[in-house]
């Protein structure tokens, strides 16, 4: 049966620094953060053990592991299949959220529209042989000489087409919905690697059991 990310997680006892936790024996359990999971690097580093995936509209992680794998509590395997650790900087946002994030850069919808940068059309000789790609970026009176080896003659060109804020952002944005998923059929492995690394092993005075640890308790009088 799946389990919830944060069910793998052990916990951590720390020394209690609230008004109320007097005693020498006051702590307060939170789940150690620092011990996270990841994907071993024979299964990260081979894209074999993947395939590839295109994040649509406001779907989330657990919208996706449902989706891919027909239960949301693999959501931290899109996590960690793709490296992410900061949802809020590292997924695609929503269109609500997008234009949230617009707004509160730029400030007016009349600057997200306005033109950020000029960049080149694709720009080739008779022959069809590239002098130029499309999409650099460069002067909006850019061009080009070139000698044209289909006409025997040197030839200037020029093509640029203007960029908008908003299409700027949306590019960055779109991009982040390209990702790579685990295949199902390797789900066991890394779920069984969770359950096999996560726990605390014995062999330090902090051990408590395989769930939990201690902090050293010092108290500090002035």
């Amino acid at each position: 049966m799946s389990r919830p990310y944060f069910d793998y997680i052990p916990n951590f006892e720390y020394v209690s620094r609230t008004k109320d936790g007097q005693n020498i024996s006051d702590y307060t359990v939170v789940k150690n953060l620092f011990k996270r999971g990841n994907l071993r690097q024979d299964i990260f580093g081979d894209l074999t053990f993947f395939t590839k995936y295109k994040i649509v509209g406001d779907q989330r992680p657990d919208d996706v592991a449902y989706d891919v794998y027909g239960d949301q509590n693999y959501d931290w395997v899109v996590m960690l299949s793709n490296n992410i650790m900061n949802l809020e900087t590292e997924w695609p946002w929503g269109e609500e959220a997008f234009n949230k994030y617009l707004i509160d850069k730029y400030g007016s919808y009349e600057k997200i529209y306005e033109t950020k940068d000029y960049e080149t059309t694709k720009i080739t000789d008779s022959t069809g042989r590239t002098i130029v790609p499309a999409g650099l970026v460069v002067p909006q009176d850019f061009s080009v000489t070139f000698y044209d080896t289909g006409i025997q003659q040197t030839i200037t060109r020029s093509g640029t087409f203007p960029v908008s804020n908003y299409e700027y952002e949306n590019r960055i944005n779109d991009a982040k919905r390209n990702i790579f998923l685990l295949k199902g059929i390797y789900l066991s492995v890394v779920v069984d690697d969770m359950e096999e690394t996560m726990p605390y092993v014995p062999g330090s005075t902090q051990y408590v059991s395989d769930k939990l640890v201690r902090g050293e308790n010092i108290r500090l009088y002035s």
